[in-house]
């Protein structure tokens, strides 16, 4: 099975990507993980994550358990600044890729075609070898820089999954909500999951176009 690469950037929102990787460990889906410098602060901020490290082999040896238990499954982790990653090449065969959540300031390198780190450098790889990439934009207002940026990606075939969550399935906790965004980056790498219920429609039939 070919690995999908994960990257989790500095913006507000690391559950999303958190979850996302357990998840994927859950249904034995091979990963390749990159984490920015900026993403390691988020992530002791908001969730209390810290101290993630690797082995000799990159293999994710140090997640804590008491939080998302089975993550360090099937999850190769590299360094921010590795070049010589092999997801550093288009060569390397991965099924897709997710930056969640996705800083305005990597979807703007991204949408420049500029290759400064790793995460980087594996999403331009993915947009040139016309592989599946889903970006999750986290900032609010947006301004015509961050839109024109989005525009000019989608364009080129990126989905953007902003984290907008739907109510319509009767939400009642913080991981309903956050499992719906993670739902919807499966829906659009085609993999199967059971995470939100699906909208079927009202007894009275009036309801249209919820998602």
């Amino acid at each position: 099975m070919k690995p999908y690469v994960v990257a989790i950037t500095g913006a507000s929102g690391a559950i999303y990507g958190v979850r996302l990787l357990q998840v994927m460990a859950e249904m034995n889906m091979p990963v390749e993980l990159v984490i920015s410098d900026t993403a390691k602060i988020v992530m002791k901020e908001e969730l209390g994550i810290e101290g993630i490290t690797q082995d000799n082999n990159r293999c994710l040896t140090s997640w804590p358990q008491s939080l998302t238990p089975g993550v360090e499954k099937g999850i190769h982790l590299h360094d921010f600044h590795d070049f010589t990653a092999p997801i550093a090449s288009g060569s390397y065969p991965v099924a897709g890729m997710v930056i969640v959540p996705c800083s305005m300031g990597t979807l703007g390198a991204i949408a420049s075609g500029l290759s400064q780190n790793l995460i980087q450098r594996a999403a331009d790889c993915t947009i040139k070898e016309g592989r599946k990439l889903v970006i999750v934009p986290r900032e609010t207002p947006l301004s015509v820089i961050h839109l024109e940026n989005m525009l000019k990606l989608a364009r080129l075939g990126v989905r953007i999954v902003p984290p907008m969550p739907a109510f319509y399935g009767a939400q009642q906790q913080i991981s309903d909500l956050v499992d719906f965004i993670v739902g919807k980056i499966l829906d659009q790498l085609g993999i199967s999951h059971g995470l939100y219920p699906r909208w079927v429609g009202s007894l009275s039939g009036d309801q249209e176009g919820l998602s």
